[in-house]
Formats: C-alpha cells, sequence, structure tokens
C-alpha cells in the first residue's frame, strides 16, 4: 500500500469518526417565556436548562434537530426559580438550585436544592437551606460531594453522599461581597483541587477555596482580574488553570451588557479574554470540548415590571447558543 493510499484511508476514517461524533447545532430553540437562569450537559451530550420563571427543566437531546421537551413539570418537588443545574449521571440525578425570588408562575416556596431522576425528571429529595439561605448553584467533586453557593450568607453548603441535610463547608467573612446579596454567586472546580466562588455583586476579582485531599476547606485567596467583571453568575471549569466566565451584568445599566470570558489562572493573577460580549442576561451556559453554550436569560423584560404595570410580554423566544473557545 503506497503512503498515498495510507494517507486518504486515515483521512477518511477520520471524516467518519468526526460524523459520528458531531457538534450540536450552533443554536438551539428553548420553550417560550422560558427565563432560564442555568444549564448543565450530560455525558451523552444532552442539555438540561432550568426556567427560573416556570419553576421547571427542560431537556434537549441529542440531534440534528433536537426539540426542546419539559423534563421537570412547572413546579414539581416544589421548584420555584430554576436557579443552577448539574448532571451527576452517576447516580441517575439532576440536581437544580430552588430559589423564592418571584416572578414566577408557580408558587413560591423557600429556597432549597432539589434532585430529581435525571431520566423521568421524577423529583426524588429535597434539601432546605439552613438559616433561610438562598441556592444559587452548584458543583461536585470526585467523590460525589456537592457544594452549593449562598447568595445571602458568605459560605458554601455542602451535600456529602447519603446525607439528608446540607452543611456548612466554608464560612469567612472573605466571601462576603458588598449590596443586598452580601453571598455567592457561581461555583466551579478547577483539575478536583481547588473551589472557585464569584460574588453576587460586581467585583474585580475571584475567590479561590483549597480543596483539602480530606475533602475540607482551606484559606480563601483573592485572584484579582484586570477590570471589575460584570456580575459573574457562573463559572465554568474548562482546562487546568483554566475558566470560563459569564457575566451577566445583571446588576448593570442597559441589557446587552453582559459578556462571555475564558480566563486564565496564574497564581493570584486573573487573565481575561472575551469569547463574546452584547448579550442580554448570560447567566450560564456549560463547557463541551473547546466549544462554549450559552443562554441569555432577557431578565429585565420580568423584574423591571410592577404589580400595577402591564402584563409582562409573552411569546418571548429563548435559545441556546454557542462560541468556540480561544485556543
Amino acid at each position: 500500500m503506497s503512503r498515498r493510499t495510507r494517507l486518504v484511508g486515515a483521512l477518511l476514517a477520520l471524516a467518519t469518526t468526526t460524523a459520528a461524533i458531531a457538534a450540536p447545532p450552533a443554536v438551539q430553540a428553548l420553550p417560550q417565556d422560558w427565563y432560564p437562569e442555568s444549564m448543565a450537559i450530560g455525558p451523552d451530550g444532552t442539555f438540561y436548562v432550568g426556567s427560573w420563571r416556570q419553576g421547571a427543566i427542560a431537556r434537549l437531546k441529542p440531534g440534528a434537530a433536537p426539540k426542546a421537551e419539559v423534563l421537570v413539570k412547572p413546579g414539581a418537588n416544589g421548584l420555584a426559580n430554576g436557579q443552577g443545574v448539574l448532571v451527576d449521571a452517576k447516580h441517575r440525578s439532576l440536581w437544580v438550585c430552588s430559589g423564592n425570588s418571584g416572578f414566577t408562575t408557580v408558587p413560591q416556596t423557600p429556597s432549597a436544592l432539589k434532585r430529581y431522576d435525571l431520566a423521568t425528571g421524577a423529583p426524588r429529595a429535597s434539601y432546605a437551606m439552613p438559616d433561610n439561605g438562598y441556592c444559587n448553584d452548584l458543583a461536585q467533586d470526585a467523590r460525589g460531594n456537592l457544594y452549593v453557593t449562598d447568595s445571602y450568607h458568605p459560605r458554601v453548603l455542602k451535600l456529602a453522599p447519603g446525607a439528608t441535610a446540607l452543611t456548612i463547608w466554608k464560612e469567612d467573612p472573605a466571601l462576603a461581597g458588598e449590596g443586598p446579596y452580601k453571598g455567592l454567586n457561581g461555583i466551579a472546580i478547577d483539575s478536583g483541587r481547588d473551589v472557585y466562588v464569584s460574588l453576587v455583586a460586581a467585583a474585580s476579582y475571584l475567590l479561590r477555596i483549597d480543596l483539602g485531599a480530606d475533602g475540607k476547606a482551606g484559606e480563601v485567596t483573592r485572584i484579582e482580574a484586570p477590570r471589575t467583571m460584570k456580575n459573574v453568575d457562573a463559572i465554568r471549569a474548562w482546562k487546568p488553570g483554566r475558566l470560563v466566565l459569564f457575566e451577566s451584568n445583571a446588576f448593570g445599566d442597559g441589557p446587552y451588557g453582559g459578556q462571555i470570558t475564558a480566563a486564565r489562572i496564574d497564581g493570584t493573577k486573573l487573565g481575561l479574554q472575551t469569547v463574546v460580549a452584547g448579550l442580554n442576561d448570560p447567566s450560564s451556559g456549560a463547557v463541551l470540548g473547546d466549544t462554549v453554550y450559552f443562554i441569555e436569560s432577557k431578565y429585565g423584560l420580568l423584574t423591571k415590571h410592577k404589580d400595577s404595570d402591564p402584563p409582562i410580554p409573552s411569546g418571548v423566544p429563548f435559545d441556546i447558543q454557542s462560541r468556540a473557545l480561544p485556543r
């Protein structure tokens, strides 16, 4: 066999393999009036997107033109404002933070961490937030421990496998921010060694909490950025020492000030590179390979309405978009 023949064969094999694992479409439609807050991707490429307004979870299975289906029905298991979403495929669980900020089409309930069956969406458990805390976002380590940010208190909570209640993993004045929500927002675990969290308030830094080999929390360190970030609503681990930040601009001026940023950690410094700007509240997303998938929450259409205002608009479209991350 000639060298040319072998090369052609290799290229054909590569093309066949690439086609078999084709990436999801660049834009995927969500249900109307969904107002998504968080999303996650399962190991099979399925998307799970929570609704801040409907108190529900949508699922988009892999395919050339996937259609969103409502997996967790509105208000199931007391879900109100759908916040952080996490897929635990090993335990066939879908974890969701439920908030109590209002603006929902379902009854308000105390903020809690909810667990659902990953395949059917059936309710499995609910874990109350201690001291009337606010469950915002969550991450999971290799041992199956869940770490939950509390937006009302400067702390991270933990739920160990088999535990029946959330406990305080790390509480520290160094985790406190300014404004009405003095606690935390996004969270991610980088390479299983460090926990990174963001404040609800806009800040020029992230916070790193050492994750000990014994699972205990270590010191809190500020990781300084070269500018004030626009409300880092979610954090996703990408590669060792690399994070993706979802700057929703939730408390900024104008609806299109949000952006998605690639961040490189260098000791106690944070290098930033804009991936896409001009977004309408990009509160969350997920990383698959070198691509970031993200949502625009469009919160202003809800939060700027008062009881005496005209009705909140109906038929508002929402979708999942994507961009390549910088190499």
